[in-house]
């Protein structure tokens, strides 16, 4: 049996992960596997003859493509000839314009920019990842699902997820059938919550691509690219009916990136014994090659296998560079769930949402994890709060912002009673208010027992047989009295007759202005270039829902206050030898009435009077005006003590027993935490004070241990509650007399 230790450690979630032995011929490996090809490329009259090792005669598929459509052989010599280490300092290098990367990168083979980006460290990745990203302004992409494809759900989690910021929303079905009616219901939500939020529906491609052209979506980014010919081959695709697919996206206004990510070849059994990283290497420059404007890559469902090998985390993020240097959108993974350890997923993230990306999760999960059909995501609804706190800690634009209580639950509501009001018009479906009432309020979908199952698949049925667009649902919107979100759809419809949000990185602002490649490109230059907030949006970084001021803790400190604690008079030198005081600081029943702990402060001191009285000792209390230290209002209040003995009392709860000839840091017992002292400490404190007074033995009372963050959650409401002690302080305050008067219940 192993020790005790071991046990322990053996039962932390990160012992739930998956860990391989590197092993080249599976492909598990992160860089740099023996059967990775040497960086190879031999042009004869314009045409690629040989390629990171092989033959033209001996080309796969892949192979073909990257080499008809994928290399800029203008630039190629030039490109394939640097030395790796000089390439790789030129990418992290302020003073190389990201326009010159992009420039030599067109002529590497896969091989080669594989080599070059393994050299790079991690620090070394965030330099260059905020270099290279194509757009200036970071954003984010929520997933929005449920488990009964439940439309008022939908359009109330959709709308809810745009008020915290996203600006791409992508929802998927457990069930096929219900496509339709997803797309509707989230279509109507963003709107409800924000102009230019784009939707997709992440299904079948046939489906998808159906649904793109009745207007239900505005981008999809499902269609998956591998590194080997095999794993095409099973998946029934080649590249060129990737390339087509991709086209016929583009032709009717569809904004479109693909899929792909290393592991994905090791999980399918079809690696050919080479590295994740050089086989993602080969998907982006095929992504590059059939002209798609962007890829979603970093693991995406593969990410735990990469994750499992040593450096796996790092390739992650290397092949989100991969694709900037591309110049292609990067939505940089960040979705599906790498590990069940906190700490783990939080490291994998981190360094990308410090450099920013044009996407940085390509799936926030904006629900909770048991309503995400994608599976659970890196980042989910119980996460939101986290994550807006790590932008707010290091000043970052993650892409979110805090979302104000009220305004959700009025976009929820409008979003919901839209849902009902729209499928009712168009005849899809009728909903009960019980229904209406729970989606509205709803956490997740085990908070909704109305919802019918059978009313998505009916209404996903009827928009497909009788043919409903996009145009229906917003003549419908305004038909039914939701004239904006009318408007939103429309105005969404316009933008792809426009074509303007097809360029590379595009998203569109809450003024439908589109941020891309074009219109937004990323400038950054080393310090003090680049991508800066505004001083509103650092505002929003800034503001979260948890942050109390000095002004907001006197009004909930105000609601308690009460007259029970009445001043009598100066405060007068004690002879009883029983007489004790309990010295309370000076904003004690002035301004502060409520302790740390959440205990009135009134009943602290009827504990310690109790604690005393069953000692026989009297406790009388003395207002000390002169300081905050409690060392000292402890020691004032002993030396008016007959007993020499006193209680020690900050209004936030810290307490401790004093003695006249001792001085201010020293004291008999102290009670420092005080968020974790009970009714039954003070009482024990009371107690032993009356002990000290008779020259007995105490009982030995302990701070109470919790293993919580006790400085993290309460040092900023110390910070308030001493600014407030300090204000009521008087450098020649007197000390003064208090009584306590019995409850109205007691009198």
């Amino acid at each position: 049996m192993t020790v005790g230790r071991f046990r322990f450690m053996d039962e932390q979630r990160v012992n739930l992960d998956g860990f391989a032995v590197e092993d080249a011929t599976l492909g598990l490996l992160a860089f740099n596997s023996p059967a990775d090809p040497e960086p190879e490329l031999v042009v004869v009259d314009g045409r690629v003859t040989r390629m990171d090792g092989r033959d033209e005669s001996a080309f796969d598929s892949i192979d073909t493509f990257i080499a008809s459509h994928g290399l800029d052989l203008g630039v190629a010599d030039e490109a394939m000839a640097l030395d790796d280490t000089t390439l790789a300092r030129m990418i992290v290098d302020p003073g190389v314009p990201r326009s010159e990367l992009v420039r030599l990168v067109a002529g590497m083979t896969p091989a080669k920019l594989a080599r070059v980006l393994a050299v790079l460290r991690p620090a070394e990745l965030v330099i260059a990842m905020t270099k290279a990203r194509a757009r200036r302004t970071p954003s984010n992409q929520a997933h929005v699902t449920n488990r009964s494809d439940d439309p008022l759900l939908l359009a109330a989690d959709a709308a809810t997820a745009v008020a915290f910021g996203f600006r791409e929303v992508e929802t998927t079905v457990p069930v096929l059938g219900d496509a339709p009616s997803n797309a509707v219901a989230v279509s109507i939500g963003v709107a409800v919550g924000s102009p230019g939020v784009l939707v997709q529906c992440s299904v079948e491609e046939a489906l998808e691509l159906e649904m793109g052209m009745r207007g239900l979506v505005s981008y999809a980014e499902t269609v998956s690219l591998y590194g080997t010919e095999q794993i095409f081959t099973d998946g029934d695709d080649t590249p060129w009916s990737k390339a087509f697919l991709t086209s016929a996206y583009a032709s009717r206004g569809i904004k479109m990136r693909v899929t792909s990510g290393g592991g994905a070849e090791a999980l399918m059994g079809g690696a050919e014994g080479c590295s994740m990283f050089y086989l993602e290497a080969r998907c982006v420059s095929l992504a590059r090659a059939i002209g798609a404007q962007g890829v979603q890559n970093g693991g995406i469902d593969s990410a735990s296998v990469a994750g499992s090998v040593p450096g796996g985390v790092r390739s992650l993020m290397a092949e989100n560079l991969m694709v900037m240097l591309r110049n292609l959108e990067a939505c940089t993974g960040n979705d599906a769930l790498m590990s069940e350890s906190d700490v783990r997923r939080t490291s994998r993230t981190h360094p990308i949402f410090i450099a920013g990306t044009d996407f940085i999760c390509s799936g926030f999960g904006s629900i909770q994890r048991y309503d995400n059909m994608f599976g659970p995501s890196q980042w989910n609804a119980e996460d939101i709060d986290d994550y807006l706190v790590m932008q707010r800690d290091w000043g970052v634009d993650g892409g979110l912002r805090t979302a104000d209580a009220d305004e959700v639950e009025r976009l929820r509501r409008r979003a919901a009673e839209a849902v009902r009001d729209v499928y009712r018009h168009l005849g899809l479906a009728e909903f009960s208010d019980e229904w209406v009432e729970q989606a509205i309020d709803a956490a997740g979908s085990k908070d909704v027992p109305a919802a019918d199952l059978m009313v998505p698949l009916t209404a996903a049925r009827l928009i497909r047989d009788t043919g409903i667009t996009m145009l229906d649902v917003a003549r419908a919107l305004d038909e039914c009295g939701y004239e904006r979100e009318a408007e939103r759809v429309l105005a969404m419809l316009r933008a792809r007759v426009d074509g303007d949000y097809l360029q590379t990185a595009a998203i569109f602002t809450e003024e439908m202005q589109v941020l891309s490649l074009i219109t937004d490109a990323n400038d950054y230059a080393g310090p003090g270039t680049g991508y800066q907030p505004t001083p509103v949006r650092q505002h929003e970084i800034d503001t979260v829902r948890q942050q109390r001021s000095v002004e907001d803790l006197r009004a909930e400190q105000a609601q308690s206050r009460n007259n029970r604690l009445r001043v009598v008079g100066p405060a007068a030198q004690g002879h009883d030898p029983r007489d004790v005081v309990i010295g309370v600081s000076a904003a004690t029943g002035r301004e502060l009435w409520v302790t740390l702990s959440g205990l009135p402060v009134n009943d602290v001191i009827e504990e310690l009077v109790a604690g005393l009285e069953e000692e026989g000792c009297a406790g009388r209390i003395v207002r000390i005006n002169d300081t905050i230290d409690l060392g000292r209002i402890g020691l004032e209040a002993a030396r008016l003590a007959g007993s020499g003995i006193a209680i020690g009392l900050q209004a936030k709860g810290t307490a401790l027993i004093h003695r006249r000839d001792l001085t201010p840091l020293a004291n008999l017992e102290l009670y420092s935490v005080a968020p974790t002292v009970t009714r039954g400490l003070y009482r024990q404190l009371g107690i032993n004070a009356g002990r000290h007074a008779k020259g007995s033995t105490p009982e030995p009372a302990r701070n109470p241990y919790s293993d919580e963050a006790i400085e993290a959650r309460y040092h900023t409401k110390v910070i308030s509650l001493v600014a407030i002690e300090r204000a009521c302080a008087q450098v020649d305050g007197a000390p003064e007399t208090l009584e306590l008067a019995a409850r109205e219940s007691d009198s």
